[in-house]
């Protein structure tokens, strides 16, 4: 089967190290994400898992170690033409300036992939697919964050993505839209069949969706597992983390 064919991607990160400015923030990572996986990285905030998304994906490159997809280096210069990646930002990053179709249907437009009737059909199809439909002339402002993150999902499909990546895809909502989100990216993954790495500190949103969870901290993955071997985990920080609770009381409570 050709590369182009293919569904879904396995992704393969070896000795992954980055450095801002003197800070070490990736301390040589390395890891396997099969085919068709949903693979969580789940830990604290500020312990690196955005900036590993960003490698992942290409938007920056380690001062050591690969990234591979497929087997071949993410960072090859004929890398994108040869799979269709797909990035969910945390803010949804959907263009003000344009409406919630045409930022949908960007990729195709900018790159003219097809013809404005296909691009139309297109968005038109996949916006129904997260329970958009009928939004493709509003403004972006005119959803709400729920929405907009469901809009960002709708787009990433455009191009039938064989590896798509989260970052933080439940950040800023409540715990209804969040589990909404949730059922959205497990649905994506059985009509799409592609390859999902999702970067999140939300705990539910991480046991309810994995196939396999890495627990990563302070730039390094402490455990990888399934979400019953990382609750069984024997690590205290991984415990801490999954268990943490508010400890203290209010005193002015009335009884």
């Amino acid at each position: 089967m050709s590369v182009e064919a293919k569904q879904n991607v396995e992704v393969s990160v070896r000795g992954l190290r980055k450095s801002f400015g003197g800070l070490e923030v990736l301390k040589g990572v390395s890891f396997d994400v099969k085919p068709g996986e949903i693979f969580v990285i789940m830990g604290p905030s500020g312990s690196g898992k955005s900036v590993l998304l960003k490698h992942i994906v290409g938007l920056l490159e380690p001062d050591a170690g690969e990234i591979l997809i497929d087997g071949q280096p993410v960072h090859s210069t004929d890398m994108l033409g040869k799979f269709r990646v797909a990035m969910v930002f945390q803010s949804a990053a959907l263009l003000k300036s344009l409406t919630v179709g045409e930022n949908v249907g960007l990729y195709l437009s900018e790159h003219r992939l097809k013809t404005p009737e296909e691009i139309q059909r297109i968005v038109s199809e996949k916006l129904e697919l997260v329970g958009l439909k009928g939004v493709e002339d509003r403004s972006p402002s005119e959803l709400s964050g729920g929405m907009q993150k469901r809009a960002a999902l709708a787009r990433a499909l455009v191009i039938d993505p064989q590896l798509v990546l989260y970052d933080e895809p439940t950040s800023e909502l409540d715990p209804l839209m969040s589990v909404v989100i949730a059922e959205e990216i497990l649905k994506l993954r059985n009509r799409q069949n592609a390859t999902s790495i999702v970067v999140s500190h939300d705990r539910d949103l991480a046991f309810g969706i994995a196939d396999r969870i890495a627990m990563f901290f302070d730039g390094q993955i402490l455990f990888i597992g399934t979400p019953a071997e990382v609750k069984n985990s024997s690590d205290p920080r991984i415990q801490r983390f999954i268990h943490a609770e508010l400890s203290i009381t209010n005193s002015n409570k009335r009884s």
